[in-house]
C-alpha cells in the first residue's frame, strides 16, 4: 500500500529512528523528513516549521497521507491543518497540559481523517499492556506506572525539555477520581523492580497516561513514579524539590540537568494493576533503551493508523485490540516482558 508519510522532527534522535525502522519494515512507504532548516544533503528532507503556516504548502505538493509529529507544536498548527485538510495525524510529543488542550480542540471539530494522540508513555504502551493484563477495564480500580530511567541511556531532547520546563510545577494524579496536585520527585514509594533491578525509591512523575487513564478510560486511581539508575541522583533531585531549588535555576541549567549524555542503556518499567481482589504486574524491558522503544511503538501506530478504516479521534491504544498490540511488542527480539499475575 503506497503511502506518503511526513515525519516532522524526523531529523531528531527519535524521529530518525522512526524513519529507519519504518523504512525497513515497509518498502512501499515514501518517507519524508520535515525540519525547520531543511537540507539537500539528507534524502527526502523538506523544510517545514510548525510555527509558520506558510511553510505547510509543501504538504499538499507532496500529497502527504499521514503526518507524524515528533516536535513541539504548542499552538496546534499541524493538528488544525490535518483536520482541515483531511490528513491522518499521529502525535507522540505532547506533555499532559498540551495533550488536554489538543484533545479538546479536536473534539470540537468535524474529523474526516484519523487523528491519533500517541503521547502516553512510550506511545500508549501503558494502557495497552494494562488492558491486556486485565481486559475487563471496568473492574480496574488502580493503575500505577513505575519507571526505571538509566542516566546512561540516550534520550531525545523533548523529554529533557519537558522536565526542565515543568519540574517545579504541580501536576495532577488521581485517587478515587479526585484530582490531587503533586510535584515531581516527591512522595517516596519503595518498589521492587523486575529484571534484577531490586528495590528502589520512586518519586512522583508526570506522564500523559494520568490524564488518559482517568479522564478517558475512567480508571479511578492512577499514579506514575520514577527512579534513576543512580540512587544518589534520584535522592538529589528529591532534595532539590524539597528546598525549591528548581524554582530558581535558569531554564538552560535545568535543561542541562535532565539531558541524557549516555550512549544507550536499557529502559525498564512496571505496570501494577489492581482490582478489588487481585493485583497483577506486567513489566517491560527494552535493551536498546527509551528512544528505540518509543520509535518502535510509534512505527506500530503508524502501520495501524494506515490500516484502520474508520476516521475519527483516537488515543494510540484505542487503535489496537490489547492482545494484538501485546503480540506486536513481544515480537521484538530487543524487548522482554514479564508477567507476575497473583
Amino acid at each position: 500500500m503506497k503511502k506518503n508519510i511526513l515525519i516532522i522532527g524526523g531529523s531528531g534522535l527519535v524521529g530518525n529512528k522512526i524513519a529507519q525502522i519504518l523504512a525497513k519494515r515497509n518498502n512501499d512507504y515514501i518517507i519524508l523528513i520535515g525540519s525547520r532548516k531543511g537540507s539537500s544533503e539528507i534524502a527526502r528532507q523538506i523544510q517545514i516549521d510548525v510555527n509558520d503556516t506558510k511553510s505547510f504548502d509543501i504538504i499538499k505538493k507532496q500529497r502527504i497521507d499521514l503526518i507524524v509529529l515528533c516536535t513541539s507544536d504548542k499552538i496546534n498548527n499541524i493538528l488544525s491543518y490535518c483536520i482541515e485538510n483531511n490528513i491522518d495525524y499521529l502525535d507522540i510529543t505532547k506533555p499532559t497540559p498540551d495533550l488536554e488542550n489538543s484533545y479538546q480542540l479536536a473534539k470540537s471539530k468535524f474529523i474526516n481523517s484519523k487523528i491519533v494522540f500517541g503521547s502516553g508513555w512510550m506511545v500508549g504502551l501503558v494502557s495497552s499492556l494494562a488492558f491486556f493484563t486485565i481486559p475487563k477495564t471496568e473492574n480496574i480500580e488502580t493503575i500505577k506506572l513505575l519507571v526505571y530511567y538509566s542516566i546512561n541511556d540516550l534520550a531525545g531532547k523533548s523529554s529533557a525539555y519537558f522536565m526542565a520546563e515543568n519540574v517545579a510545577k504541580p501536576f495532577k494524579v488521581y485517587k478515587q477520581n479526585k484530582a490531587i496536585l503533586v510535584k515531581h520527585f516527591m512522595n517516596i514509594e519503595k518498589h521492587n523492580f523486575k529484571f534484577d533491578l531490586g528495590k528502589r525509591k520512586c518519586y512522583n512523575f508526570d506522564t500523559p497516561d494520568l490524564f488518559i487513564l482517568n479522564q478517558i478510560e475512567k480508571i479511578p486511581t492512577v499514579e506514575v513514579k520514577t527512579t534513576y539508575s543512580s540512587k544518589a541522583i534520584t535522592l538529589l533531585l528529591h532534595y532539590f524539590q524539597v528546598i525549591k531549588l528548581f524554582q530558581i535555576l535558569p531554564l538552560s541549567v535545568r535543561k542541562l540537568l535532565f539531558s541524557a549524555n549516555g550512549n544507550g542503556d536499557q529502559t525498564v518499567f512496571d505496570i501494577v494493576i489492581k482490582t478489588s481482589n487481585i493485583t497483577k504486574t506486567i513489566s517491560l524491558q527494552s535493551v536498546l533503551g527509551q528512544a528505540y522503544l518509543t520509535a518502535f511503538s510509534t512505527v506500530l501506530n503508524i502501520e495501524k493508523t494506515i490500516q484502520t478504516q474508520n476516521n475519527g479521534l483516537y488515543f494510540s491504544h484505542q487503535l489496537f485490540e490489547p492482545n494484538e498490540f501485546y503480540n506486536l511488542i513481544n515480537s521484538s527480539e530487543t524487548i522482554n516482558i514479564k508477567k507476575d499475575f497473583q
